[in-house]
């Protein structure tokens, strides 16, 4: 059936979002951090059609830079419907500006805000330094912040504009004229707020539809507080979305666009090692745990991570409860101590002496505070061993195989199962541009088939079917 049955690709999410951003289609493929979204994958994404971010999160700003030159090389110069990772890192003074900089310098005209629980003045620099009066006395953006957001307090603060107390600090410290301190009073710090459910990696496990009608409920809040258009901020959904039938529901729920993580990383494309790939492409939904976070370990945080295939998990969780009821190492128990070692693949003093090496350049001030304490040098040595899991994971390290972080959330195995004997089941079909047409066209057929179901159409339970399969 075709004419007013009719539902394109191109057709899904709001309109205004291609607009703005020059891609065909209303979905992003995601900031994976640490290089996992590599620069190939933002190439391959952007040629799809798609939006891509580079996963620069806690790369150093030459490896970011470098990263910057392999995407222009592949997309040239001034290229539209990309753009790079900003995580927030108050535990690396210097490192948002210095990141900040450099996409300033190189025009990044898009940012990927993740990890803010509030603004930052860095965010708050990039944001503003984009603004413009245009000819026809609209505001203009030339600098696009994408927030990550898991709850609506942290969302309405890209949903409002700056605060008067920090452009007037940057305007003062010279980052941004007088001209931009007035246009940031009158337009939101972020246009673009991506919704995050239960997704891989860091996530608070939100369920999409609740997170969804909570920005809505918020956008309207900050709007009618601040006098803005609600038509000016877009939400979109990210987290969970590996099916046909995710995609099309995040549509359904009017979603702006859609974000892709975790079965991006399983892609040709990704930074993640062949041998990583190959135990995310066995995942099932249910083949993911919560474990420590590295760069939080201390404060309890956690991310999702792959399961199935890995000790991970179980050893980070083991290694939190260590750090809460001990004083120390020498403090453990026989085998709290044997645990530790054998996780660690050497003596707790010779990690100790690697961790003491590597914080003496890093941060010798929290190094300082740790020689006095054994609790301290403890969590440091365990934040050490998650922080190698996920690169072991990276590097394809296989004799560490079992200790592999792989962040993981269970859109993966949902992917995994729909796929199952289609031509997408092989890890070497699976690319960025397969993986997005899939979802899209998929969602596509989904959103037609229910929109003859609402106006009337007897349509049968198989119609809501469909097969992967490969797009020339």
């Amino acid at each position: 059936m075709t004419g007013p049955y009719t539902v394109h690709p191109e057709w899904l999410g709001d309109p205004t979002f291609t607009r703005q951003h020059g891609s065909r289609f209303a979905y992003v493929v995601g900031e994976m951090a640490r290089g996992i979204a590599t620069p190939h994958m933002v190439v391959e994404a952007v040629r799809a059609g798609l939006v891509g971010f580079y996963g620069s999160a806690g790369l150093r700003p030459e490896t970011i830079a470098a990263g910057l030159d392999e995407i222009e090389a592949g997309l040239g110069k001034g290229a539209s419907a990309w753009g790079a990772n900003l995580i927030h890192s108050p535990q690396q003074p210097g490192y948002e500006r210095a990141v900040v900089d450099l996409f300033l310098e190189r025009a990044v005209t898009r940012v990927s805000a993740s990890a803010f629980m509030t603004l930052s003045k860095e965010i708050v620099r990039y944001s503003a330094r984009g603004l413009s009066r245009g000819a026809d006395g609209r505001i203009a953006r030339s600098t696009h912040v994408f927030a990550k957001v898991s709850r609506a307090e942290v969302a309405k603060h890209f949903m409002a504009p700056a605060p008067s107390k920090l452009l007037q600090d940057l305007a003062a410290a010279g980052d941004i004229t007088a001209e931009q301190v007035d246009l940031a009073r009158q337009v939101p710090v972020a246009a673009d707020i991506t919704g995050e459910s239960d997704s891989g990696g860091h996530t608070d496990n939100r369920p999409a539809g609740p997170l969804f009608s909570s920005l809505l409920r918020t956008r309207e809040d900050v709007c009618a507080e601040h006098g803005l258009s609600a038509n000016d901020i877009r939400i979109g959904l990210a987290g969970g979305i590996g099916t046909p039938w995710a995609a099309a529901a995040a549509f359904q729920m009017g979603a702006a666009y859609i974000l892709t993580g975790s079965v991006n990383q399983a892609a040709v494309e990704s930074g993640l090692s062949l041998a990583g790939r190959k135990l995310l492409a066995e995942a099932g939904p249910a083949d993911v745990a919560m474990a420590p976070a590295a760069d939080m370990f201390e404060q309890g945080v956690e991310v999702q991570v792959l399961k199935r295939g890995t000790l991970f998990a179980m050893r980070g969780k083991r290694m939190w409860e260590i750090y809460k009821t001990r004083a120390g190492f020498e403090a453990c128990t026989p085998n709290e101590r044997k645990f530790v070692e054998t996780a660690l693949g050497e003596s707790f003093e010779a990690a100790w002496a690697r961790t003491k090496a590597y914080m003496q350049g890093a941060n010798p001030r929290e190094l300082a505070l740790a020689e006095a304490d054994p609790r301290r040098q403890m969590a440091l040595v365990f934040r050490r061993y998650l922080f190698f899991g996920a690169q072991w994971a990276r590097d394809g390290k296989t004799a560490r195989l079992r200790d592999f972080q792989i962040w993981c959330g269970p859109a993966m195995g949902a992917f995994n199962e729909w796929v199952k004997g289609t031509p997408l089941d092989p890890l070497e079909n699976r690319t960025v541009r397969q993986i997005a047409w899939n979802l899209l066209d998929g969602a596509a057929h989904l959103t037609r088939m229910q929109g003859l179901r609402a106006t009337g159409h007897d349509v049968p339970a198989s119609a809501f079917s469909y097969q992967a399969g490969l797009f020339e």
